[in-house]
C-alpha cells in the first residue's frame, strides 16, 4: 500500500515551508498616499526588480523567490494586453488580475509537491479624488486580502505593520510617504541608505500610464 499522510499535515507541511521560504527575504510596503500609491522595497539589487508595472494604472510588488515572483509577474503583463487588446483597455482592472493570480497559487500550492514562496501585490490607482485606490494582496496558497490604506509583504511583516500603523496618516505628501515606509521598513536599529531601497509610485494624476520609478537621487532627496 502507498504510504498515507493525512491531507491536513500535508497543507500545514506546505504553508510552513512556504512561510519559511518568503520569511528569509526583505520586505515591501505599499501605502496609499496624497497623490496615489507609493511601493517600497529592501533591494539593493539595480537590476532585479520587485517592483514593476503591469499595465496602464496597475503595478506588482513581489517577495520570495524572485524567479517564481518574476514569472507571475510576466504572466500578469501577457494577462492584461491580451485581455485589453481583446476587449477595452478599461477593461483590464487589478481585481481581476488578482482573482487570477489567486487562482494559480492556490492550483498549485493544492496540487504542486511544492508550493510557490512568494508573496504578491497588486495595485491600482484611480482617479484624482476618487478614493478608488484598490490593494490586493495575494498569499502563497491562494488567499487574496483586499488592504485599503497600506499592506506589507515578507520579512518581519507583523513588526514592520505595527511601526507603519503608529506613523501613517492619510493624506501624506510624496515625501512623508517615503519617509514612512523607509522607517517602517528599516526598524529603530538600522538605517537604509537610497542605494539599498527600490521604490516606485503610481500617480492618481496621469492620464495613462501612471507607473513611474524614484531613482536613487530622487529619493536622496525625498529622504532628505
Amino acid at each position: 500500500m502507498p504510504f498515507y499522510v493525512a491531507p491536513e499535515q500535508v497543507m500545514k507541511d506546505k504553508a510552513d515551508y512556504a512561510r519559511k521560504g518568503i520569511a528569509r527575504g526583505r520586505s515591501l510596503v505599499g501605502l496609499v498616499y496624497a497623490e496615489g500609491i507609493l511601493l517600497a522595497a529592501e533591494n539593493p539589487s539595480r537590476t532585479l526588480h520587485k517592483i514593476s508595472e503591469i499595465y496602464d494604472r496597475i503595478a506588482f510588488a513581489g517577495v520570495g523567490k524572485f524567479n517564481e515572483f518574476d514569472q507571475l509577474r510576466v504572466a500578469g503583463v501577457r494577462h492584461a494586453d491580451t485581455k485589453g487588446y481583446a476587449y477595452s483597455r478599461e477593461d483590464v482592472d487589478a481585481r481581476s488580475l488578482a482573482n487570477v493570480y489567486a487562482q494559480f497559487l492556490g492550483q498549485v500550492f493544492t496540487h504542486e509537491m511544492k508550493p510557490m514562496e512568494v508573496e504578491i501585490l497588486v495595485v491600482e490607482v484611480g482617479p484624482p479624488g476618487s478614493a478608488e485606490d484598490q490593494l490586493y494582496h495575494v498569499l502563497y496558497d491562494g488567499t487574496v486580502f483586499d488592504e485599503s490604506r497600506y499592506s506589507v509583504l515578507g520579512g518581519e511583516a507583523e513588526a514592520i505593520k505595527q511601526r507603519l500603523e503608529s506613523d501613517y496618516s492619510e493624506g501624506a505628501t510624496l515625501g512623508d510617504a517615503v519617509k514612512v515606509a523607509v522607517t517602517a521598513l528599516a526598524g529603530p536599529e538600522r538605517t537604509l541608505t537610497p542605494g539599498e531601497l527600490e521604490v516606485g509610485v503610481l500617480v492618481s494624476s496621469s492620464q495613462r500610464r501612471a507607473f513611474r520609478r524614484i531613482e536613487v537621487e530622487e529619493l536622496a532627496t525625498l529622504l532628505g
